[in-house]
């Protein structure tokens, strides 16, 4: 299986266009790397890839990455995986439009949220739109056996009423059946479940919300679970020392954009990585 980490920031990329921050201006001045809105790649055969959430952003990240290149008038994407229903993850569906016979797996409530977007995106080209919560899992063109698992999150502010349901936001189990190589991917954690510390102990590599450095900074926002702290992600990664660990949707309020930042050195220090967009390996 090989994954391409096509964006690696949090909402807004980095620098985020409305904030002038030390961090942003300094990623503006070229003194920090510039990162993209979260989104991935994964394919089990290098031909038919799939998308891990689809940021604003997509064009330019396809347009980076040779391997997703199209050949004429094809594309090897062949459907999208949504973790969640935020604008973010959902936005780069628009730019998909035009490529017929896509496949898009989202948990139900993620589904119905989305229904008058999948009647204006069926009219450019039909859909397949699936429920990614299925009993048993899927698979995927390419040899690749999926399970989406429940982990605590709010639904996205644009929905009416907020309706409350655990099943808003999923983390992804992904196994290549030729390898045997397993990834998870939760690029969004309300909190450190039992169910996530199963699967990534049973991972090969996981790729995790790192949106929030400090508790506090978590605690303002209210929506990820932080890295630092007695009960923060850093400390649960501790314990999987086998697995390959790396965090992304980095927000620009984060120290870990920084390479030469005490929290970067923190992070590595326990054997976990930040990568830059466009990082690739395989499991």
């Amino acid at each position: 299986m090989r994954v391409v980490l096509l964006g690696t920031a949090a909402g807004g990329g980095f620098p985020r266009w409305n904030c002038a921050c030390a961090r942003c201006a300094a990623a503006r001045d070229g003194k920090l790397p510039t990162r993209t809105p979260e989104c991935a790649a994964v394919t089990g055969n290098s031909r038919d890839w799939w998308l891990l959430n689809t940021s604003p952003d997509i064009r330019a990240q396809l347009t980076a990455a040779s391997a997703l290149w199209p050949g004429p008038r094809h594309t090897p994407v062949r459907g999208v995986l949504l973790t969640d229903g935020e604008a973010d993850h959902l936005a780069g569906l628009a730019v998909l439009r035009e490529a017929a016979g896509m496949k898009t797996y989202a948990a139900p409530p993620v589904l119905a949220a989305l229904a008058p977007a999948r009647v204006a995106l069926d009219r450019h080209a039909p859909w397949e739109w699936a429920d990614s919560l299925t009993e048993g899992g899927f698979v995927l063109s390419g040899g690749l056996v999926v399970t989406a698992h429940p982990v605590v999150g709010e639904p996205p502010a644009y929905v009416p009423g907020r309706a409350k349901d655990r099943r808003w936001v999923t983390a992804y189990r992904i196994e290549d059946l030729a390898t045997g190589g397993v990834l998870v991917y939760a690029p969004r954690v309300g909190t450190w479940t039992a169910v996530l510390d199963d699967l990534v102990a049973a991972a090969d590599c996981v790729v995790l919300d790192g949106t929030h450095f400090a508790a506090d900074e978590a605690a303002r926002a209210g929506r990820h679970l932080p890295v630092s702290g007695p009960v923060g992600s850093l400390t649960a990664l501790t314990r999987h020392p086998h697995v390959r660990r790396v965090y992304t949707h980095l927000a620009d309020t984060n120290p870990l954009l920084d390479p030469a930042s005490t929290a970067r050195a923190q992070v590595a220090e326990a054997g976990v990585e930040v990568l830059a967009d466009g990082a690739e390996f395989v499991l």
